[in-house]
């Protein structure tokens, strides 16, 4: 009867020092829990404040803060059940090393999501061109950027890939040059043509009159002429500016050649002769 007393009284005490563990552990859990939430709250509502932060790295930067706070309570909770951490910090070095070389190029893709976003090449909503894909920048993650194209089609970039490439980014700077080249015959009406559409982009009021668009002949051989009109306008306006002056000079060279047919036309009736169908 005294052993079993003892054994009794033995595990009682271990129920005990355990349930307390476990208690604590439990709690500590809880409030770990609750201070990661409170500041992955605290570091987005700051930095949104600031309105200098893009929300990408608003959220990869309070997403880190969580972590790491949860890792330190996943830490005092081991060692409060006397776990040596330095043991299982060694076990999952030697995991890791070995994860690391089956997963080389997921992890290139971690490294690359981290530059871009420390170093912010490219922002949500930019026009960008990278990796031999154009379109408009939706989401940067830690492995993948996002594009959706001209015909709002869904295209991954690896974000090794990305890093790796030159990005040409067309909504870096408010304002952006656009050229346009056209060819004409040399017996045109090369001086009107230019004039003309001088005038036209002029009177477009996405065209910025300061610098001020320019038109130059910028090629001659032979049997033709090439002439390009050069223009600014805002990063969001240039394509269209440039459609519109496109569509203009279509139809203005159109209307000259029409009427170079019937001028024709007019020449071979004055001269009496029957005119070709």
């Amino acid at each position: 009867m005294g052993v079993d007393g003892i054994n009794l009284e033995q595990l009682g005490n271990l129920f005990i020092l355990y349930g307390l563990n476990v208690l604590y552990a439990v709690g500590l859990l809880v409030v770990g829990w609750w201070v990661a939430r409170l500041i992955e709250r605290l570091i987005m509502r700051g930095l949104t404040v600031t309105h200098r932060v893009d929300q990408t790295v608003i959220g990869f930067t309070a997403s880190m803060a969580r972590y790491a706070i949860l890792v330190f309570v996943g830490v005092a909770v081991l060692q409060r059940f006397g776990i040596q951490t330095t043991s299982i910090i060694a076990v999952l070095g030697a995991t890791s090393l070995a994860i690391g070389l089956a997963l080389q190029g997921t992890l290139a893709n971690l490294a690359a999501g981290v530059m871009l976003l420390l170093f912010r090449p490219f922002r949500i909503g930019d026009s960008v061109e990278v990796g031999g894909e154009a379109g408009t920048v939706k989401d940067l993650s830690l492995f993948t950027t996002e594009l959706a194209s001209g015909n709002n089609v869904q295209v991954l970039i690896p974000n090794g890939k990305v890093w790796g490439s030159p990005i040409i980014n067309q909504s870096a700077y408010a304002k952006r040059r656009f050229d346009l080249s056209v060819e004409l015959k040399p017996e045109a009406d090369i001086e009107g043509v230019m004039e003309d559409a001088l005038e036209f982009a002029k009177k477009d009021p996405r065209v910025q009159s300061d610098p001020a668009p320019s038109a130059s002949i910028s090629k001659m051989v032979l049997d033709r002429v090439e002439i390009t009109f050069s223009g600014w306008a805002k990063s969001g306006d240039a394509g269209a500016a440039k459609a519109a002056l496109a569509k203009h000079l279509r139809a203005r060279l159109l209307s000259d050649s029409r009427q170079a047919m019937m001028d024709a036309q007019s020449d071979i009736r004055s001269s009496g002769l029957k005119p070709a169908e």
